[in-house]
């Protein structure tokens, strides 16, 4: 799953050797399956573990793994290069942007891949693009609208006819979609 080379690890050691408290790393990906995934080291003191994280043993430090992450790490590396600069560490980590959709994938997961693999391709055609910001607990999906849909006069049917629709048909559990976007603002607006 992944691999820390041994310059990575040395590296991660040290850093940890010159903290005044005793922690760990903590490995995770931030919005995960879609475009703008980053994935994440973090110091992470035995409280900011959490109970159903993987942990790989090191000599010294244990690396804590988000379980949400976990399929977006596979083949990851972590790795530090030396350069004339000092070194930089570095995480590739090819699957974090990719959406996975197990058998157990969260709801969140599968409305993400629906958003970057169907709709948002959909939307660049006039410039625009949709982003999840939150689902509800009633199962309401609350989207956020940027570029040429910010502020366009056909938002409303896309909202309805083409994104709800969509997502209600290919994911039942969704109960219909609600728009946050303050579309006051259409300078770059495809349909004023």
């Amino acid at each position: 799953m992944i691999k820390v080379t041994k310059s990575g690890e040395k590296y991660l050691t040290e850093l940890i050797e010159k903290k005044d408290s005793p922690c760990d790393i903590r490995i995770f990906v931030s919005d995960p399956g879609t475009p703008i995934a980053e994935t994440c080291l973090a110091f992470c003191n035995k409280e900011d573990s959490e109970p159903t994280d993987e942990i790989i043993k090191f000599k010294g430090f244990n690396l804590f793994i988000e379980q949400k992450s976990l399929s977006y790490l596979d083949d990851a590396e972590v790795n530090y290069d030396k350069d004339n600069f000092g070194g930089q560490l570095t995480i590739k980590a090819p699957s974090s942007r990719v959406p996975r959709l197990g058998k157990n994938a969260s709801l969140e997961d599968k409305v993400n891949h629906l958003i970057y693999g169907e709709i948002n391709p959909q939307l660049a055609s006039h410039g625009g693009n949709v982003t999840l910001h939150e689902i509800t607990n009633d199962n309401y999906v609350v989207l956020q609208f940027g570029g040429g849909c910010q502020g366009c006069g056909m938002v409303d049917v896309t909202l309805k006819e083409g994104i709800e629709k969509t997502l209600v048909e290919n994911i039942p559990e969704i109960r219909g979609v609600r728009d946050i976007t303050d579309h006051t603002k259409d300078e770059n607006a495809y349909y004023k």
